[in-house]
């Protein structure tokens, strides 16, 4: 017996030709949506994270550092409010706006004559 007697003899055989049908065609997942609605809990979510002036415990931390905590909270919910307005569909589309007003950089000028 030698090594080519295990050789596979005749034309390739191409998935794409679906003659055969054990090779069965992956199925697409569907792609969920955020509704506005979840948008809006996972907002609320956020607000009730933030801890209320009364409930702030003055032990080891300064007037200052409490005020500057709460005040990046508050940034922190004003950028997740910014960022859940917008789809990754009308990111996109303003990506492209901005591309399309952009000068070309590696264009010829057209400076001179012929």
């Amino acid at each position: 017996m030698s090594d080519y007697d295990l050789v596979q003899r005749g034309s390739l055989k191409l998935k794409s030709t679906i003659k055969d049908k054990s090779i069965k065609k992956k199925k697409k997942k569907d792609k969920k949506k955020k509704s506005k609605k979840e948008k809006e809990q996972i907002i609320n979510a956020i607000e009730e994270t933030l801890v209320p002036e009364e409930e702030i415990i003055e032990g080891k931390k300064t007037k200052a550092e409490l005020r500057f905590e709460e005040v990046q909270l508050k940034r922190q919910l004003q950028r997740v409010k910014e960022y859940a307005k917008t789809s990754h569909k009308e990111k996109v589309a303003i990506f492209n706006e901005k591309l399309e007003n952009q000068t070309e950089h590696y264009d010829v000028p057209k400076v001179g004559p012929g």
